[in-house]
């Protein structure tokens, strides 16, 4: 009998011993598990700037942690390596939610690390919610920072369960048509509404990677900035340029004076707007 995963917009329908689209989340004896819990495949000490949040704690380090899988498609994706690889072929180290607290621990209280928390990146966090979760109430208890680094692509139901413990996002806002975010698998309503309450607890910034041909136009950026303004016009908004990899390595480069242009176009409704990877 298959039981339904409702952490996503996908709501995979999974048979015992079966995966859901993610990667990360299985059917194992009639209940939905996270497959992925505290395998850890990428951990670094990164600026905070990198995840990226400029105006939360500017100019301090956090420990970054990422696992495998995603529920997106995207084409360009520059974690493919982990995100969309299948947990046989990955190297992983189980950590778990108390050692990795000790770690940023550690790392604090040594002046040159300097960590203020921990920031869960690389790959999805949140097709492994539970273990963000659980580290994220270890992390809070020895008065640290928690940052979620996400696509945004979840329940409403598994954002309040995250939210009393996560202190800053960086949401992936792709772009501002349900066509495009259909062709990488998502759904722009799900990340509307995500971003919209997210909003209202905890600092937010939005990154847009703008795709030559894709989410360039003058017009959907402009519809994009409105809709944030309206949300709150503080809400800082990275505008990132787009380099080949993965699936398309047959594009150009993001042209940096398009970047500012749309850049320029934001900030006419947004009082914080960032441009990236130039």
């Amino acid at each position: 009998m298959k039981t339904i995963c409702q952490v996503c917009i996908h709501n995979c329908a999974l048979a015992p011993g079966q995966t859901g689209l993610c990667g990360a989340r299985k059917n194992e004896g009639g209940e939905i598990i996270c497959d992925n819990y505290g395998l850890i495949t990428s951990i670094a000490l990164d600026p905070i700037e990198k995840k990226p949040l400029q105006d939360f704690h500017p100019g301090s380090m956090i420990l970054s942690v990422g696992s495998y899988g995603c529920n997106l498609r995207c084409p360009f994706c520059q974690n493919h390596e982990i995100s969309m690889a299948d947990k046989g072929v990955l190297e992983t180290e189980y950590i778990s939610p108390r050692q990795l607290a000790d770690t940023a621990l550690t790392w604090k209280e040594q002046k040159r690390a300097g960590n203020i928390g921990v920031a869960y990146t690389y790959n999805e966090p949140l097709v492994g919610w539970e273990y963000v979760r659980d580290t994220a109430r270890l992390v809070r208890e020895y008065g640290m920072i928690n940052v979620l680094v996400t696509n945004g692509t979840a329940s409403q139901k598994v954002l309040e369960e995250l939210l009393p413990w996560i202190d800053a996002m960086n949401i992936d806002l792709k772009g501002f048509r349900e066509e495009y975010y259909r062709k990488l698998g998502g759904d722009l309503e799900t990340v509307k509404a995500f971003i919209t309450r997210a909003a209202e607890s905890c600092h937010v910034e939005l990154t847009t990677l703008i795709v030559p041909g894709e989410n360039d136009s003058p017009e959907e950026m402009e519809a994009q900035a409105k809709w944030i303004s309206g949300l709150n016009p503080a809400i800082p908004l990275h505008i990132t340029r787009f380099f080949p990899r993965y699936r398309m390595k047959d594009r150009e480069a993001t042209d940096v004076d398009q970047l500012y242009c749309l850049a320029r176009i934001a900030e006419r409704y947004l009082e914080r707007v960032y441009v990236g990877n130039v």
